[in-house]
Order: structure tokens, then sequence, then C-alpha cells
């Protein structure tokens, strides 16, 4: 069964002017459930994740700002959120749910994050809206468990998942793989295992083009028993800060692509949604949504 983490806090921590992109969290479930893609049975809202799993990845000083509060204006500035209590709360409640995820996956094939997918927060700090990273500290809670030897990251998030590079630059057991656009934030790209950077205006037979070329490589080299993808679906034509061109059709097929693959390969695939700034709310959460239902389709 598809097991799908839904944040039910969403809401709380959102200081003005963040609203809308962060309004899918509560559309996609809701339209999967009326579409009846899902039923109320597949959805789980996790709990806080705990300290000790937390510092398998963050430093001990970067936890302890995030938990007393005391990050610095500068600190806050780079995260792109005022701190709170609930911002932190939710942030670990969102790493708990992609461990929860990647456990379900492992038993059953794959499980999805109706959030998740903050790559742009390092060890000891956040940046571009991230506080914590879920990936990473999923990642790092399985190898420490002995749930997994080898571990694939494939992230199509428009934006290179920087902080993600960052925390495994040293890790073998960890192969980053990041296809993003070139001249998009971040501006300082950190060095993933394997880059693919993208020109502006990249359209879906270029797109997908590349992606079909890279995945066989990625698994023959990285030989991982469990894949993390970041669905970001500001790659859209419509995103007002992708500049790329790829259309809800060539998304969905990047999806399909992904999960087919795996799935050939008998690769657990725990999914995170990452980033959608369309300006239209319906082309960000149809393009989340199709996300699912081609993993509802093909596992």
């Amino acid at each position: 069964m598809l097991k799908i983490a839904f944040d039910d806090i969403y809401v709380h921590p959102l200081p003005e002017g963040h609203r809308f992109p962060m309004e899918k969290y509560e559309l996609i479930p809701q339209q999967l459930l009326r579409e009846g893609v899902i039923t109320p049975a597949q959805l789980f809202a996790p709990a806080p994740l705990e300290e000790a799993i937390i510092l398998l990845t963050h430093d001990t000083e970067y936890w302890r700002k995030l938990r007393q509060q005391t990050l610095s204006e500068r600190e806050q500035r780079r995260i792109g959120f005022q701190q709170s209590p609930a911002l932190t709360q939710r942030e670990i409640t969102i790493c708990r749910g992609t461990i929860d995820c990647a456990l379900h996956a492992l038993q059953h094939g794959v499980a999805l994050n109706v959030a998740g997918g903050t790559h742009h927060a390092y060890a000891d700090r956040g940046e571009g809206f991230c506080l914590l990273n879920d990936f990473a500290i999923a990642a790092n809670y399985l190898l420490q468990q002995k749930l997994a030897r080898r571990i694939l990251i494939i992230d199509l998030d428009v934006h290179q998942g920087n902080g993600t590079a960052a925390l495994f630059a040293n890790n073998e057991r960890v192969f980053t793989f990041s296809m993003h656009g070139a001249n998009n934030y971040p501006f300082h790209k950190e060095r993933s295992d394997w880059d693919i950077p993208l020109k502006d205006g990249t359209d879906n037979s270029a797109y997908l083009q590349l992606l079909e070329n890279a995945l066989p490589a990625l698994t023959d080299h990285a030989r991982p028993d469990m894949a993390f993808y970041l669905s970001g679906v500001d790659i859209l034509e419509t995103d007002k800060f992708g500049k790329l061109k790829v259309t809800q059709a060539g998304c969905l097929q990047r999806d399909e692509m992904v999960f087919a693959h795996l799935r050939k390969h008998d690769i657990p695939c725990t999914v995170a949604m990452g980033g959608g700034y369309s300006a239209g709310i319906r082309d960000i959460v149809n393009a989340h949504c199709n996300t699912f239902k081609a993993a509802a389709a093909i596992y």
C-alpha cells in the first residue's frame, strides 16, 4: 500500500508573505482523496523527530540554536523565515515523516512525504527555506541502523541540493545526483557526486533525454539498496523562478521514468515534494499530485 506522510501542522509557523506556496501541503492530499487516488488509511501524520537522530546529521550548536530560538538575524535571513518554535516543530515533524516513509518503502517499495526535500540545509546552518535536511537525516539514520548499505539521492528540483552535496561529500555510501538550473539558486554550487547543470529554457525533449541517459549509469555506479527522490515541480515552464520549459506532461514523464527505473531494479524509493512556485496554485498541486499518481501506478 502506498503510504503518505502528511504534515498536519503546516500552517502554524508560516510568516506573512510565505503562505501561498505552502498552501499546497494541504491541497495535495485533499485532491488525491477527492480523485480517489488514495484513501484516508494511506495518510499518516508523523511524530516529531528525536534529538539523537537529528545529531547524526546536524551540529549540536546549530540544533541548540533552533531548539532555544537563538538564531541571529543574519542566520534567519539566510533561511528566509523568522524563527519560531512552531517552525522548528514543523521541520522535525517533516524529517520524521521522511524516515517513516523510508522504513515503509523498505518493506513495500515506495512511500511519499507531502512535504520535505529540504536540501539546502547544511550540518551547521539553514538556507533557502530549509532548516534541517530531511533526506540527509533519513539516509544517516538508515545507515546507522544498518537498514541500508548504499543510498542514492536523486535530486530533480530546479535548485541544486547544495546542503545535501556538502553533507555527503566524503561519504562513499551515499551517492548524490542533482539535475538543476545552471543559472538558478544557489549561485554558489557545491559539488555533488554527479551534477547535470541545465541551460535556461531546457525543454521536455532535452530534459528527459538527459535523465534517461543518466538513470542507468546512476544505479550501475551507486549500486543502491535505497533511493531518495526529490521531485520538485519548479522545473515547470509556469514556475516563476525555474527558468526551464518543461510542461506538465513532461514533468509527469520524469516521475514515471524515475519510478519505472527504480522499480525495474527493485530499489525502494522515498519521495519528497521539494519546490514549486508557479503563479497558479492549481499548476503546482496538479504537478505534485501527478507524482503520487505515477508512484501508485508503477508500484
